[in-house]
């Protein structure tokens, strides 16, 4: 065959010239969810989630189950895009099936899971190409207990309690003054509705829907959506300007 060396060689495609319909990823969160607080217990995790799912600042849907089972010893919380966390929840699935095959009678436990979602947020990042969320993993395996987080840059930690969007800012401060290792479990879920009280009166994103989930040796369980009893009674919350500088 005879290459003629003065023809033009065929153009390459290139990412600066290629157009946006061509991207196949998130580059603004759209739907997205807001905090979810977890904490360990005498016996387990438990994880504390609302409903919500916000289009921009509008509240658009209200049963936005944000908190999920992973293989036999996990449950994963999550804040921000919803649909990166569908895609978070698929990968997922493919890691516990392929685990599953292997039958050798083991299964990823709530570390190996955490680790994992560790190196995805962040190798995601290095692409580039983010998952817009903040995780949390926590589980049970062997008696011992495991509580992670994740964000979606890939810096991550494990601890007693955690928290993810503005329960960073307003609900972690109530967990460090009345968390205790020796909580019951209907000790653990007073606290959480006391810090999703909390974020329900100060988050505009928030929702008075949610659902709690425990993970102990013996399964896990996730709650039906409820709701908090409110007191909006308050001075301040019938008229928030009264004496601001500058109001109607």
């Amino acid at each position: 065959m005879i290459v003629d060396s003065s023809s033009p060689a065929p153009a390459k495609n290139s990412l600066l010239l290629s157009s946006g319909a061509d991207l196949q990823r998130t580059q603004t969160p759209y739907v997205t969810g807001t905090s979810v607080i977890a904490i360990k217990y005498k016996d387990g995790i438990l994880i504390a989630a609302d409903m919500g799912g916000s289009y921009g600042s509008t509240l658009r849907y209200k049963n936005v189950e944000r908190i999920k089972p992973v293989g036999k010893h996990s449950l994963i919380g999550a804040s921000g895009e919803i649909s990166d966390f569908q895609e978070i929840l698929r990968y997922l699935d493919e890691l516990i099936l392929n685990d599953s095959m292997w039958d050798d009678g083991n299964s990823l436990g709530p570390k190996e899971v955490h680790n994992y979602l560790t190196r995805v947020m962040y190798n995601r990042r290095n692409k580039f190409n983010p998952l817009w969320n903040s995780l949390i993993l926590g589980g049970v395996k062997n008696g011992q207990k495991y509580l992670g987080t994740v964000n979606m840059i890939g810096v991550h930690y494990e601890d007693n309690h955690v928290a993810t969007g503005f329960g960073n800012h307003l609900a972690r401060p109530i967990l460090r003054e009345e968390w205790n290792e020796n909580l019951t479990f209907e000790e653990g879920v007073k606290l959480l509705e006391k810090c999703m009280r909390v974020l329900l009166y100060r988050d505009r994103s928030a929702v008075n829907k949610l659902q709690i989930a425990k993970i102990t040796d013996e399964g896990f369980t996730i709650s039906q959506p409820y709701s908090l009893k409110t007191q909006w009674k308050f001075k301040a919350f019938e008229n928030p300007t009264v004496g601001a500088e500058g109001s109607w």
